[in-house]
């Protein structure tokens, strides 16, 4: 991280696309009255902030290898690379946090769900494109070779592959209001075993006893996923009865 994160221009397009898709969606379609829209915009900001700085924190850990190495290459910092799990581990948990404080009573929204890994998968394709976040060598079917001339996985192509995939589960789910409200925790746990088992095969440094700083978060990313899920499962809110009425009308 010595050097400001190369823009490529093929990683910009799939960027900004993925995000012009998320925001094409009609992803507060059920909130008919201004309130309800002006209370799911603010947690919604909530979430943004602290997954923007949860995504730079994640590189720090990840590729910076901080606390393991010092870190003060804060100006590499703001112009280099941001990390899917930390912005998806630290935007739900500053969620989670918010919502009892704002008393929000207002079920996570699913149609939000579907669209992001829509976005995230574009956004690999950008990776895929640029180089970064590149797999380990690997001369099989599929192999990848960039300006290094080494084949390598084609570890964001099988990614993309994934959160499609996800995408097209969970708009089913959606349309049927199967595990209403728990969609992005679903979500939360799938990425984060997915994650986890690809980071084997990804190029990142792993000095915790052969795992990455990648890996822990997505083993916290999965834990907090996967006791929203049960307990949102086991105990609905009884607030949710009439947002699920709306969601079948929408």
């Amino acid at each position: 991280m010595s050097e400001p994160f190369d823009l490529d221009p093929g990683y910009m397009i799939m960027m900004v696309l993925g995000f012009a898709l998320t925001l094409s969606f009609r992803i507060t379609k059920q909130f008919a009255e201004r309130p309800d829209r002006k209370r799911y915009y603010t947690v919604q900001i909530i979430t943004i902030v602290a997954a923007v700085v949860g995504a730079k924190i994640a590189v720090i850990i990840g590729d910076a290898l901080w606390p393991l190495k010092p870190f003060n290459d804060w100006y590499a910092l703001v112009g280099s690379g941001r990390s899917i799990v930390g912005a998806l581990l630290f935007g739900f948990i500053a969620a989670e946090v918010a919502k009892p404080i704002l008393h929000y009573d207002i079920p996570p929204n699913d149609r939000f769900a579907v669209v992001l890994p829509l976005s995230i998968g574009i956004g690999r394709i950008g990776c895929l494109i640029a180089g970064c976040c590149r797999g380990l060598p690997y001369d099989g079917p599929f192999a990848i070779t960039y300006a290094d001339g080494i084949p390598r996985h084609p570890a964001p192509a099988y990614e993309m592959l994934f959160n499609f995939s996800m995408a097209f589960l969970l708009l089913a789910l959606c349309r049927r209001q199967i595990l209403f409200g728990r969609l992005f925790a679903l979500y939360l746990v799938s990425y984060g075993l997915f994650r986890f088992f690809i980071e084997f095969i990804r190029e990142t440094a792993k000095p915790y006893d052969g795992l990455s700083g990648y890996q822990l978060m997505c083993v916290v990313m999965v834990f907090a996923g996967g006791l929203a899920l049960i307990i949102r499962t086991m105990h609905e809110p009884e607030s949710w009865a009439k947002w699920r009425a709306v969601g079948a009308r929408a």
